[in-house]
């Protein structure tokens, strides 16, 4: 398997630490409010490529962090008249309600800064120690020129990134880069004691902190979104590998931006869009299959029409499984047909293959289409019951694979309750309840199929 090692910029051979395990580190929210369609792409992109480790049989110990202390947090909780902690508390929930509706797994681990304080300063200390940083009035700076490989991952050098950068006025830095480990204490927020004052942490030391913590000094894989690799990405590398000598982590995967009807997302354009807004006309399972759809490095342009054709896409699959389902419910006994199975098998190999080039979802998922077609051409009313369970059960292997076609047996149980309903209806011959259920069903976007072998159903809207 070969995936695009960001730090070196090009696709490399993966190789984890441990042959059975890998180690994985991705950055988390803010949490101060719901998250958007943007937060969304690498929470679910990474996700999924965590399912695909263990697909390929890999243990995957997977850490995804909250960021809990913060200025927005702050602002946030001034400005409702209550504590940061219930601020935090309240959208962690809010994060799991939404992450679930896009069938997100739970992390290994959600680290939260405030419960790693104690590791922070200790961090920090070392890095002052090594002459990586500087304390002046209560803060704690980390002094860029003291790393030499800083801009590595952003491929920068020194001056490009002086007279790139937007860096605000401090005479208390050594060099404008130099970024903050520990902030002073100011009026009205959480602060912790320390060597150099009350205060807190800065934003970029809490990610090197946690992830060494958990994962050790050096581990597998570190990713986020392409936003983050200057200045966050960047100057954890800074941090950890000047605290514990060691490379920090081997592979940098960066997810691309998401477009708003081709522009860039921004409140201020009124483009801006939470998931918990975009779940209010759709399934989470849509926006899963939509962002899975295409290549994670590759922009994204979400739109209403392609929001409604991914469901239609998403739709079309799971006709395919319910058709299945219905014929191994009318098949035959038999055992499976060698020529049907290799045929179908070849699918597999094609999208491991698809999927071991640097994670290529938009690739796999059409050979998940091309099986469909094939499906559709070698399986039907003649076919014996193991070879269509071979079928269907190859079909949610690599659909299962992605997170999709997968989370709603519950919806289909009500529906074929509703359809058992009715043709119990039309046996009493109580046609206007059957008229009633069909409508019901023709509602919900449920074509009902009379055919000679049973009633069939499929999703048309």
């Amino acid at each position: 398997m070969k995936i695009y090692n960001s730090f070196v910029r090009e696709k490399e051979e993966f190789v984890p630490i441990n042959d059975s395990l890998v180690t994985m580190y991705v950055c988390g929210p803010t949490v101060y409010n719901f998250f958007h369609i943007g937060n969304a792409r690498p929470f679910l992109i990474f996700d999924a490529f965590r399912n695909y480790l263990e697909y390929k049989g890999y243990t995957v110990n997977y850490v995804q962090n909250f960021t809990d202390i913060d200025d927005k947090i702050i602002n946030k909780a001034k400005e409702e008249g209550v504590t940061s902690k219930e601020i935090s508390e309240r959208y962690i929930k809010e994060y799991f309600q939404d992450a679930d509706a896009l069938g997100i797994n739970r992390a290994t681990e959600h680290p939260k800064v405030s419960e790693y304080m104690p590791q922070i300063i200790k961090f920090v200390e070392t890095l002052i120690e090594k002459g990586y940083a500087y304390a002046v009035e209560g803060n704690v700076y980390y002094s860029v020129e003291a790393f030499e490989e800083y801009g590595n991952l952003s491929n920068q050098d020194m001056e490009s990134l002086r007279s790139g950068s937007r860096v605000e006025i401090n005479t208390d830095k050594r060099n404008p880069l130099d970024f903050i480990l520990w902030k002073n204490k100011k009026p009205g927020e959480p602060s912790w004691e320390s060597p150099w004052g009350e205060g807190r942490p800065g934003w970029h030391i809490e990610c090197s902190v946690m992830s060494t913590s958990i994962l050790g000094a050096n581990f597998d894989i570190h990713a986020g979104g392409q936003d983050l690799i200057f200045p966050h990405h960047e100057n954890e590398i800074a941090q950890s590998v000047a605290c514990t000598g060691e490379k920090y982590a081997n592979y940098w995967m960066h997810n691309g931006y998401i477009n708003i009807d081709n522009k860039k997302m921004s409140k201020s354009k009124g483009n801006f869009f939470t998931v918990r807004d975009i779940l209010e006309k759709y399934d989470g399972e849509v926006i899963r299959f939509f962002i899975l759809s295409a290549h994670y490095r590759s922009p994204v342009n979400f739109s209403e029409d392609l929001i409604i054709s991914a469901k239609n896409g998403l739709d079309r699959l799971y006709n395919v499984k319910n058709n299945l389902n219905f014929l191994i419910e009318n098949a035959k006994e038999g055992t499976v047909n060698l020529e049907i199975k290799e045929k179908l098998e070849a699918y597999k190999v094609e999208f491991i293959e698809k999927m071991d080039d640097d994670f290529n979802t938009a690739n796999g998922i059409a050979v998940i289409f091309e099986l469909t077609k094939e499906i559709n051409i070698v399986i039907d009313q003649a076919t014996v019951k193991d070879t269509v369970k071979y079928a269907l059960e190859l079909f949610k292997e690599l659909t299962g694979v992605l997170g999709i076609v997968s989370k709603k047996e519950d919806t289909d149980e009500k529906i074929d309750a509703l359809i058992a309903k009715r043709q119990k209806a039309r046996e009493d011959k109580n046609y206007a309840l059957a008229d009633e259920i069909r409508e019901a069903l023709d509602e919900k976007g449920i074509e009902v199929m009379d055919t000679p072998e049973g009633v069939k159903w499929r999703k048309v809207k």
